[in-house]
């Protein structure tokens, strides 16, 4: 019986570890060690015995206070532990009373019965069906009860409340920080020149940087009709979606993806850098507020944004909302690639990002021979 009790209290605690309840898993193993200690008993030896309960008394007294600012149930049970250790050290002191004895076992049995009743069917349906009681005191916390206010609206990217807010914002003139496939970026609606302008004043980037834009798809740009050539065509079908982006030739074809009075503040006079990101939350914010301009959201000449924490610390007092992804998926920004002139002399690598120069020179040669 001994052997059995401490193989039940040592289950015990190895399902309260499971279920990432430290108290309860080493107040069970500390009784499953208790068990085990009564087999001294049966060997003759009172003396270790004795001395083993008064340290787990001790012990156990801690474990009391502990349980006390969990549940009713848990206190119980260490409570009567400690009394059922008076019994078997007045046992080995041969002045146990019998009624008393029986008396407590009797409650020890009833309290662990209950208690794993309890916790076993509360587990198996996820709802209190038998009440394991309040705590009797709880700690006060050392932090602060609300913390501060972000500086700005950040929704979490997986609503489609947060991706309707950041929308809502980047159609009314706002700039915002977004996700990209990449890092993360400064965001404004083509349709909203002065937002543009403010994405400039945010970075303190030169006024002779140009700033590119995002469409969701490459049906987006065929139903512009750009004058794009054959190999052109071809060599963004094999880059779109991804971390490269290809400048091409600026015209009025522009205003008819969408671009309208933001036209003379993207790119430069005579070319526009276009890029279909790989992420879905971006491209479904893309198709509700139509091309955006974009731009690192990191003020100009410090080093990428890859967390959304990063943009709200840095730039968070100075944009309107922040749709907070998480990690980057890169640590780098994308690749851009020149093809104004890919018909003539093929392309060139303008800055080399997260997708190496020489796969992009491969994609562009398989493109070519075909």
């Amino acid at each position: 019986l001994v052997l059995i009790g401490g193989f039940v209290q040592l289950l015990a605690g190895f399902l309260a570890f499971r279920k990432y309840d430290h108290l309860g898993g080493a107040a069970f193993l500390t009784f499953s060690a208790l068990w085990s200690h009564l087999v001294n008993i049966g060997a003759g030896n009172s003396k270790g015995f004795t001395a083993g309960s008064i340290a787990f008394l001790v012990l156990n007294a801690f474990l009391i206070i502990l349980a006390s600012s969990f549940n009713v149930v848990l206190l119980c049970t260490t409570l009567a532990m400690e009394l059922l250790t008076i019994c078997f050290l007045l046992f080995t002191l041969e002045n146990l009373p019998l009624p008393f004895e029986i008396v407590m076992l009797s409650i020890f049995s009833i309290i662990c019965f209950y208690g794993a009743t309890a916790s076993l069917a509360n587990s198996m349906f996820g709802k209190d069906l038998m009440m394991m009681g309040p705590p009797l005191f709880t700690a006060e916390s050392s932090k602060k009860d609300t913390e501060d206010p972000p500086p700005c609206v950040c929704p979490k990217s997986h609503c489609t409340s947060g991706l309707r807010t950041i929308a809502e914002l980047l159609n009314t003139g706002a700039v915002c920080g977004v996700p990209t496939d990449t890092v993360y970026a400064l965001a404004a609606s083509c349709k909203h020149p002065q937002a543009i302008e403010k994405v400039y004043r945010i970075k303190d980037r030169p006024q002779e940087k140009p700033i590119c834009i995002f469409i969701s798809n490459l049906d987006q740009l065929r139903a512009a009709a750009p004058p794009i050539s054959p190999l052109l065509w071809e060599f963004m079908e094999n880059v779109y979606p991804g971390g490269i982006g290809c400048i091409i030739k600026k015209g009025e074809w522009l205003k008819k993806l969408g671009v309208g009075a933001g036209y003379s503040r993207v790119g430069t006079q005579d070319s526009i850098m276009i890029r279909v990101p790989d992420l879905t939350v971006l491209v479904h914010l893309i198709d509700m507020t139509g091309p955006l301009a974009i731009t690192s959201a990191n003020p100009s000449g410090e080093v990428d944004s890859t967390h959304h924490d990063m943009v709200i610390s840095r730039l968070g007092h100075k944009l309107e909302g922040v749709l907070c992804d998480g990690e980057s998926d890169e640590v780098v920004a994308s690749t851009v690639v020149n093809c104004t002139k890919i018909d003539e002399s093929g392309i060139t690598i303008v800055r080399e990002g997260c997708v190496p120069a020489g796969k992009v020179m491969q994609i562009f040669e398989r493109v070519k021979n075909r």
